[in-house]
């Protein structure tokens, strides 16, 4: 099954724990402290793989969590860094965000992408040593990893794009010119997924076509099945636009040349711009006239036309010829670049935001920040809760807690903390 889209969600690794640790030897009175640090957590890395081709197997699974980084010990011995998460991908699939739209990354080339990035460890207590504190009792807590719901979308790498109506021979084309074997027959919509081939041109040139499911009018909007598509021929280079000349189904040539136009350029408009020559197919089934007349509009549109017969691979070769002299002259494949990620820079009350709830006379305080900061701290260490104090006045916790009411002797608790307010 041809699968382009899929959502999942990836945790990266926690940092490990920062060590509370003092050394001890025979022989050494205060031998200060000697808490390593924690370790690295995992980053969650995409690495594109041209043995795959589909998304399907984000369709089984969905959330990807990298490993925690180790704690650190004693000795000043620092955590192990965890390892990536490697996750292997089509080559051509866009990353993006899923709560905000924003591209994170395009995995189309050799070299690994790191989506998420995994949380640094926290310092052990070697790091609080001063002169007038010589036994901190605490740590710092290691970071969380980074952590995104994702969009993936593959977009196809193809020097070609073929478009046009259902049944006009795009598959046809690709058959007689390269290896491709797409499934043809006399039906709308024989071809459901997209098909690529290598056509070779001989002196070691060559370039890869792309043949997308027929469009309909309306496809840019979701009707028909080339909708689902479109977002394949954004990346090539250049389209070849095939057109039935014969209207043998009963539809005007130059209608349909105008409608797919149209639906491109209504689904992105960069598409109207990009360069395009026109093939007309089933010439044998056409007459002199309508060839001509249809020849004769295309070229007042100022594009190439090429009269054609696929299936039996009469007038293709000069169409193959125009294209490698076009592509000798266009940019390389489409790659896009990430999109910068929006910050936001929070104000002193978004950083320390606390919610106070008062219950009967008990003020309940609670905060992200907060349970970080009780993470890495020994409440049964005088210096600690120094520490601590500290934070609860540099937060804003102290005169929060005056605002809501909170007076001498009144109960504050803190999570699992609880103490007596003290003017």
């Amino acid at each position: 099954m041809f699968v382009d889209l899929a959502k999942i969600k990836v945790k990266a690794g926690d940092g490990g724990d920062g060590a509370v640790s003092f050394h001890r030897e025979k022989y050494v009175a205060s031998g200060g402290p000697d808490g390593g640090d924690g370790g690295k957590g995992g980053d969650i890395v995409f690495v594109a793989d041209s043995n795959l081709s589909t998304l399907a197997d984000f369709r089984y699974k969905r959330k990807y969590v990298a490993p925690n980084g180790e704690n650190g010990r004693g000795a000043r011995c620092t955590g192990k860094s965890a390892r990536d998460l490697v996750i292997h991908v089509p080559i051509g699939t866009v990353v993006k965000d899923a709560e905000t739209g924003r591209l994170i990354a395009d995995v189309s080339g050799k070299d690994p992408v790191i989506i998420a990035k995994g949380g640094k460890g926290g310092w052990g207590n070697v790091h609080f040593s001063t002169s007038t504190r010589q036994t901190p009792r605490f740590a710092k807590p290691g970071m969380p990893g980074e952590e995104f719901d994702l969009t993936l979308e593959l977009k196809l790498l193809a020097d070609v794009g073929l478009v046009g109506y259902p049944n006009v021979g795009k598959s046809t084309l690709v058959s007689v010119v390269s290896e491709a074997k797409p499934v043809i027959a006399n039906y709308h919509f024989t071809t459901i997924t997209p098909n690529l081939g290598v056509v070779n041109m001989g002196d070691g040139n060559s370039f890869v076509i792309a043949d997308i499911p027929g469009l309909i009018e309306g496809a840019w909007q979701g009707v028909g099945l080339g909708h689902r598509f479109l977002r394949h021929v954004e990346r090539c280079r250049m389209l070849v636009h095939i057109v039935d000349v014969s209207g043998s189904e009963g539809r005007d040539p130059i209608d349909d040349f105008n409608i797919i136009n149209n639906e491109l350029a209504k689904f992105n408009e960069e598409l109207s711009k990009r360069p395009m020559i026109v093939a007309g197919n089933k010439c044998d089934m056409a007459t002199d006239e309508q060839i001509e007349r249809f020849k004769n509009y295309v070229e007042e549109k100022g594009y190439e036309f090429f009269p054609m017969m696929a299936a039996i691979r009469y007038n293709v070769d000069p169409l193959l010829n125009k294209i490698l002299e076009m592509l000798s002259n266009l940019p390389p494949i489409k790659q896009y670049e990430p999109e910068p990620e929006q910050i936001i820079v929070p104000d002193r009350s978004e950083r320390y935001a606390v919610k106070i709830t008062n219950n009967d006379g008990v003020y309940f305080v609670e905060g992200e920040w907060l349970l970080k900061i009780m993470k890495s701290v020994n409440f049964d260490d005088y210096e600690s809760m120094q520490y601590f104090q500290r934070m609860l006045q540099i937060g804003g916790v102290i005169d929060a807690l005056r605002e809501k009411g909170c007076g001498e002797g009144d109960t504050v608790v803190i999570y699992d903390l609880e103490f007596d307010f003290v003017e």
